[in-house]
């Protein structure tokens, strides 16, 4: 009898055991799957593309509980101790009123020559991954800190030189277009670095933070035919004019009498030949995953800097044909934009589908004629086809956005479940206009551009849809002031830059009106009308701008 008593006691403690193990992977396994904030810091402005790219790729390297916020220098713009001192503000008022970042990214060197300097003050204890960063010496010092990591941001002169060589194997002179931006220093080194390697070519630069605008015209027009000329920064001439990245491009496009090579991927696609490029997109995504090893338990310290950055040779087939080049003059894995395919290969995703799904009719049709049992076949297919249409009925076929009738659906599910959110009504400004001056297919451009706006700032608690012709209507699943604030500073972007109308850029603005559950009405229909009248007085106002919806006062 004892025996037994003794043998069950044993068998309780494994049980239990075993449940307090599972318990604890249970819960292990809970922490792990927990969102991590990451903070992205920009050397730069949003506007400048290179930093939208990095931002894809950082976007496409994180895991999807992940949260991403994002702050920019400016530093194109404003290098001055006031600019940074007021940055510094920002960021300390950010990170004091904001849940603690479990990793820092940033983005060139003056983000990561900021963030060393502050570290203490602002990231004490924070593991810091940088990436677009072109001084190796500084960014090997920083590493030296077991918190800090990230990928460097090689130019490859040599690749460039050696392809642009096969090219106009002619060539005597090489000239670099560069300023005197943090950037454009740490450039100039690795420039003139590669000169002793080619002693059959003179190197020289054009630099714009000593030449008017003028003279810088001027400068670029008189390369000759012999010359290589690399196009690496140009933020600011010596007239104080500030060019952005696109401004800089059409510039050189405008007044260079040769292609003009580039070594990131900016300005390929609007005039510059291209290069050996170094992929902003990947540089981005890289980091990301960094972070995020970071993020999920791997010591920093761990993870050795990425001293080669991803470069891939980009070459643009309408500068291309321009100047009389051929595809078999670049390196074999080129990268090619603007590429003219024939009629097959431009509608191949169009006409095969067409082909299979004639060829599928006719075999149907025969069957039908010679057998019952396949017409209730085929039945059942359309069945299944009607299906996938109910389906589809729920989003906008021109946008690709949710329509109206999946707004209503998940609005009264929030209602009906007492969530608490906001409806922002959007509304683009002066449409009818568009479409009396540029024609439908431009008024469907524009639309389509701003549905493709809104789809980028989408996420776990904001989803975007097409509410009705030039209206488009946001739910965020939130009414804290300062998120739909912010939500609302980023749909004014969303109207910041240009459209391109049949293939010309416009200016266009928009109207945006903020309604919010349960503070301005609990009734469904009566929050759309809330968010719309807020709309409307923006309309009324000069338009262009956000409102948020106020309640009539009574007499």
């Amino acid at each position: 009898m004892r025996k037994w008593k003794a043998w069950l006691f044993a068998l309780a403690v494994l049980i239990g055991i075993g449940t307090i193990g599972t318990v604890s992977m249970k819960a292990e396994a809970q922490n792990l799957n927990q969102g991590k904030r990451v903070l992205f810091i920009s050397s730069y402005s949003y506007g400048w593309d290179t930093v939208q790219t990095q931002i894809e790729g950082i976007k496409a390297g994180v895991d999807e509980n992940t949260t991403v916020d994002y702050e920019f220098m400016d530093t194109k713009r404003f290098r001055t101790e006031e600019s940074i001192a007021m940055f510094g503000e920002m960021m300390k008022y950010h990170l004091d009123h904001s849940d603690p970042y479990d990793v820092v990214i940033v983005g060139d060197d003056a983000a990561l020559r900021y963030a060393m300097a502050f570290r203490e003050e602002l990231f004490d204890g924070i593991p810091i991954v940088f990436e677009g960063v072109n001084d190796e010496e500084y960014a090997l010092e920083a590493a030296k800190n077991p918190l800090v990591t990230g990928m460097l941001e090689k130019l490859s002169v040599e690749k460039n030189i050696d392809m642009a060589l096969k090219v106009n194997p002619s060539a005597d002179k090489v000239v670099a277009i560069l300023d005197d931006s943090m950037t454009g220093e740490a450039e100039r080194k690795n420039f003139y670095s590669a000169e002793s390697e080619y002693p059959g070519l003179e190197f020289s630069e054009i630099n714009s933070s000593e030449l008017t605008t003028a003279q810088l015209q001027q400068a670029v027009s008189k390369v000759d035919e012999n010359t290589i000329l690399i196009y690496i920064v140009m933020s600011k001439d010596g007239s104080g004019k500030q060019y952005t990245s696109a401004q800089a491009v059409r510039m050189l496009v405008n007044y260079s009498k040769v292609p003009v090579y580039r070594m990131v991927e900016a300005g390929i696609g609007d005039g510059l030949l291209g290069g050996n490029v170094v992929s902003m997109y990947k540089s981005g995504e890289i980091a990301a995953q960094m972070a995020m090893d970071i993020a999920n338990g791997t010591d920093s310290a761990e993870i050795n800097v990425v001293k080669d950055s991803p470069n891939i040779y980009c070459v643009d087939e309408d500068v291309m044909r321009k100047f009389g080049l051929e595809a078999s003059q670049f390196p074999k894995d080129t990268e090619f934009v603007n590429h003219r395919e024939g009629f097959f290969a431009r509608n191949r995703e169009a006409l095969i589908p067409a082909l299979i799904l004639i060829t599928a009719l006719n075999v149907i049709i025969c069957w039908v004629c010679f057998d019952n049992y396949r017409r209730r076949k085929l039945l059942q297919e359309l069945e299944q086809a009607r299906a996938i249409m109910e389906s589809a009925s729920q989003h906008d076929f021109l946008t690709g956005l949710p329509n109206r009738s999946k707004f209503m659906k998940d609005l009264e599910q929030l209602i009906g479940a007492q969530i608490p959110c906001t409806v922002m009504m959007l509304d683009i400004d002066n449409f009818k206009k568009i479409n009396d001056t540029y024609g439908h297919t431009a008024g469907d451009e524009a639309l389509q551009q701003v549905a493709n706006r809104l789809k980028d700032m989408q996420s776990q608690i904001l989803t975007s849809y097409r509410f009705a012709g030039d209206e488009f209507i946001l739910i965020l699943r939130s009414n804290q002031s300062m998120l739909v604030e912010k939500t609302a500073y980023q749909c004014r972007q969303v109207f910041a830059k240009d459209v391109t109308l049949c293939g010309t850029k416009r200016r266009i603005g928009g109207s945006i009106g903020i309604a919010s559950y349960p503070k301005d009405t609990d009734n469904l229909e009566q929050l759309i009308v809330c968010a719309d009248d807020a709309m409307y007085k923006v309309k009324k106002n000069g338009k262009n701008d956000f409102a948020y919806y106020e309640k009539p006062t009574e007499e």
